[in-house]
């Protein structure tokens, strides 16, 4: 695969050796290139501290401490937080399909080997380092910050496996309370979930229960939970004074109590976690730096301000232009020409969260912003679809926040629609006459 004087990139003298590592969960295939010539050199590291730490420790002292290129397939993999700490490492993350795409160049058969990918990796970084960026970690409040809204994302892990089985369990209260119970839907309001619902099912998980308590307690109860609408109490006791039960089978009432007992125990114990989860991201976004500049978005808010924080970072040079941002994020469409043919479709290779964080980005400003709703009524009115007119707002959003984030300037609505009218810009027919707009 790597011949045995490759021809090199034009920075290769800053590097002594270069490697390419296919990480896996228990091993990783290593294939090393010294500068001074020779074939490369396979071996496998085990996925340890102790073993890593080695292996890092004997290049520093093989090469002096001098500059090291390692190439490895992007991703979250705990092998690149681990070889962060050794400053002599320069680590150059490869996009998986970029790198399925290079082993195609290679082999049409389909065949794949750990060892044969990190020879491709290495000799990705050999001859075609120009085209990857050293990856330069964020400051760690930003890196946490980042981990914290993935995983707190509905789609990521666990606290968003929290989320999704909070709801799972809250749906599972309402049909065991439906069964033997339906009162309780009403007399807790229709989110089972809620610190009100949970005491409330834990004092009085049946009717013949809550029946025996005497209003002033119930009235009490409700107060101490901060609900004092005086016209949903009184509705409230007056359901439970005249309610009948649905069932006077003892055997259906019993079980019942006992999976709802079982059911609000995992619900307050999932409210808590989730709770301090969201406490620490609240304290990140106060104590950041460039916190104000996306809370003041319009539609942003405390749920999209810290993902388009950490879709930008907190590095400035890590993009030159909006260009970058929005072929990274997805949002920009890719367009193929081909002889007389033309087409233009949206872009699949593309980090997901992201691409999502700015396509809801672009939903919820134009409910808050003018010229959003307008430029998104004139998508319409060309014949474009829902998403399609969301990802071309989102297009135009990041330049603004791009310039934004570069200069540390906060967005300014009224400066944006002076000027829009000092160019006399086409969406203003849509800000100025609501009733062209479409739905």
């Amino acid at each position: 695969m790597i011949a045995a004087s490759p021809p090199l990139a034009p920075d290769a003298a800053v590097f002594a050796a270069f490697v390419g590592l296919d990480w896996a969960d228990q091993k990783h295939d290593v294939a090393l290139y010294d500068q001074r010539g020779g074939r490369p050199e396979c071996s496998v590291l085990k996925h340890t501290p102790e073993a890593i730490d080695d292996w890092a420790c004997g290049l520093r002292e093989r090469f002096g401490g001098r500059p090291i290129a390692v190439c490895f397939e992007q991703s979250q993999g705990g092998i690149a937080y681990a070889l962060l700490k050794y400053d002599f490492l320069m680590l150059f993350p490869l996009p998986p399909a970029r790198l399925a795409a290079y082993r195609e160049s290679f082999s049409n058969s389909g065949a794949k080997d750990d060892p044969s990918d990190a020879l491709l990796l290495l000799d990705y970084v050999l001859r075609h380092r120009d085209q990857l960026r050293v990856w330069q970690p964020d400051t760690p409040a930003t890196r946490e910050l980042q981990l914290l809204t993935e995983a707190g994302h509905r789609r990521g892990a666990v606290v968003g496996d929290a989320v999704d089985q909070r709801t799972r369990l809250s749906n599972q209260l309402t049909a065991v309370l439906k069964r033997y119970f339906p009162q309780a839907i009403s007399l807790v309001g229709c989110d089972v979930d809620t610190p009100l619902a949970c005491d409330f099912l834990a004092k009085w998980p049946s009717l013949a229960a809550v029946q025996r308590a005497a209003p002033a307690t119930l009235r009490k109860f409700y107060y101490a939970h901060h609900c004092r609408h005086e016209e949903r109490i009184v509705q409230r006791l007056e359901l439970v004074r005249s309610a009948i039960p649905l069932t006077t089978d003892a055997a259906l009432i019993q079980t019942g109590v006992l999976q709802v007992h079982c059911l609000i125990g995992q619900l307050r114990a999932l409210a808590k976690a989730i709770q301090k989860y969201e406490q620490r991201l609240s304290q990140l976004m106060d104590e950041h730096p460039d916190a104000a500049l996306f809370l003041a978005l319009p539609g942003a808010g405390p749920a999209l301000a810290p993902r388009l924080l950490v879709a930008f970072g907190s590095d400035r040079q890590r993009f030159q232009t909006a260009a970058e941002i929005q072929a990274f994020s997805g949002i920009a469409p890719v367009t193929k020409r081909s002889g007389k043919r033309h087409t233009v479709h949206r872009r699949w290779a593309c980090p997901k969260f992201l691409l999502q964080t700015f396509h809801e980005f672009a939903k919820c400003s134009c409910k808050k912003s003018a010229w959003a709703r307008a430029f998104y009524d004139l998508q319409r009115s060309r014949g474009k679809g829902h998403h399609t007119s969301l990802r071309a707002l989102a297009f135009k959003w990041i330049r603004i926040l791009f310039r934004c984030w570069k200069t540390r300037t906060s967005y300014s609505e009224q400066r944006y629609l002076d000027a829009l009218h000092a160019r006399n810009a086409p969406l203003l027919a849509f800000l100025s006459n609501p009733a062209t707009s479409s739905s």
